[in-house]
């Protein structure tokens, strides 16, 4: 697979996967933490906002990938 193939196959995967994880969070939130203190909440956006990044990292790299 070229570069540009991988690129175009990566730009798609990105983009699921940033809509599967963030119903996935959506979901977490709608069902366990509903109602919790606003502490609770900050902490927990705060990591579910970064923990994309290495996934989305991984992709990047193999799609970076000399021919």
């Amino acid at each position: 697979m070229n570069q540009r193939t991988r690129k175009l196959v990566g730009t798609f995967g990105l983009i699921g996967l940033i809509v599967v994880y963030s119903i996935a969070v959506m979901a977490i939130y709608i069902n366990l933490l509903a109602g919790q203190p606003w502490w609770v909440l900050i902490v927990f956006f705060a990591v579910a906002g970064l923990l994309w990044f290495f996934p989305a990292t991984w992709v990047i790299g193999w799609m970076a990938k000399p021919d």
